[in-house]
């Protein structure tokens, strides 16, 4: 009989699992929009469908406002996502009945072949993917090398002070006679180990 297996375990640990889609639902809500595999989507979709529900009936009702967002950050474990998804996401799906997410297939991944798939927002902010993402990759990017003005303009940015010298580094000590190092010790000679039967 298969009781109690309603969902795909995806070969992890429980605690493994939680911790997961709480991270990636908190990413599904950063970006509006993220790259999986399709088993992985297929079970982050439930899970962030329901925390967008919580979201609009804390909406609805004011009285159960806070313990729903507090019961929101205990399973999404980002307070800066919970605010956009009580504040944001809920405003924007509060005339739609469930059905806030969709899964499109995307192809197979390079290497192992697995499905891969696109988890979306209905209606997404298409300006939100990416945005505040961390460092860039390369240092000499317009980004980088520019910052914006109080009326949008580029200007170039201030440059850093010099860096101060380092100290000198040691020169390396060369190998002394008979493979010996300059410092005396021997090589390390590893024994045969193996018994002949």
């Amino acid at each position: 009989m298969r009781h109690r297996i309603k969902h795909s375990s995806l070969n992890r640990k429980s605690q493994h699992l939680q911790a997961m889609f709480a991270n990636m639902s908190a990413a599904l809500v950063k970006h509006e929009q993220i790259t999986t595999t399709l088993a992985k989507a297929k079970e982050l979709r439930p899970f962030t469908e329901k925390l967008v529900t919580l979201a609009k009936k804390a909406k609805a009702d004011p009285k159960t406002a806070l313990a729903n967002r507090r019961r929101a950050i205990a399973i999404m474990r980002d307070e800066t996502q919970v605010a956009k998804l009580f504040d944001t996401i809920a405003e924007r799906y509060e005339g739609r009945n469930g059905g806030y997410i969709r899964i499109m297939r995307a192809g197979f991944r390079y290497g192992d072949a697995a499905p891969i798939a696109v988890i979306e927002f209905v209606d997404r902010d298409v300006t939100a993917k990416g945005k505040d993402s961390g460092p860039t990759q390369y240092e000499n990017d317009v980004a980088s090398e520019h910052e914006v003005g109080e009326d949008g303009e580029l200007k170039e940015k201030k440059k850093a002070a010099a860096k101060k010298p380092s100290a000198p580094k040691k020169p390396k000590s060369e190998a002394g006679p008979k493979g010996k190092s300059a410092g005396g010790s021997k090589p390390t000679v590893r024994k045969n180990t193996q018994r002949s039967v």
